[in-house]
């Protein structure tokens, strides 16, 4: 393993880990608000309402990221919409996270005690405020660890945007590969950083989880 080559690809591939993070960050991000909008949604009365969200959280959750990726970026032109990479990236990770989310925030709405819900009725506290004020803040207490391993998942995930010439860590990878024909170094580098990432974001949302869980 030659160390001037590594040297040489760090800081590009470094370059590339941010773009990693923010397309983890923004998708993880409106997959929440995705996810605490058709949670509530599945749990609403109205079966139309139920059948409709079911099918999409059906739909991302049963099929490939990487397929979906490819819809977006390779497919939607056919169809008269042109996406840019980083459009088709994050279109398709926010919803494919959204999905995931919304299991995920569903289970913790259902963990807090009912007796909560019709006492905000009794103080007159319309559904909405319930939520917002009473219910919401607890559940995001209950689903950090979930929150966290949707995170690292989604940022190893964002990998499969390199499928459609989205330029992050992997794709970077790829690149430096083609205009060095060295890929054990490239790969040893993405490699690391892959787990410096991952290592670091484990930790931050282990510390969340251990101080929310003080009060």
């Amino acid at each position: 393993m030659d160390i001037e080559i590594l040297k040489n690809m760090l800081p590009i591939l470094l370059k590339g880990s941010i773009m990693t993070i923010e397309l983890t960050v923004i998708s993880v991000v409106l997959g929440s608000i995705l996810g605490i909008v058709v949670a509530t949604l599945k749990l609403s009365k109205n079966r139309g309402i139920v059948a409709i969200v079911s099918f999409y959280t059906w739909l991302f959750r049963g099929t490939p990221m990487l397929l979906q990726l490819f819809f977006f970026y390779y497919g939607l032109p056919f169809m008269g919409v042109e996406l840019s990479p980083m459009g088709a990236a994050i279109l398709g990770l926010s919803l494919n996270s959204g999905a995931y989310m919304a299991e995920i925030i569903r289970g913790g709405i259902l963990s807090i005690d009912k007796g909560q819900f019709e006492a905000c009725k009794a103080l007159g506290f319309t559904h909405i405020q319930t939520l917002k004020r009473v219910i919401l803040p607890q559940t995001f207490r209950v689903i950090i660890p979930s929150l966290g391993n949707e995170f690292i998942t989604m940022l190893k995930d964002t990998s499969l945007v390199s499928g459609i010439a989205m330029e992050e860590l992997m794709r970077h990878a790829q690149l430096q590969i083609s205009s060095t024909a060295r890929p054990v170094e490239a790969f040893f580098i993405a490699g690391c950083l892959y787990l410096l990432m991952t290592t670091v974001f484990t930790t931050i949302f282990s510390l969340t989880e251990k101080k929310l869980s003080v009060y």
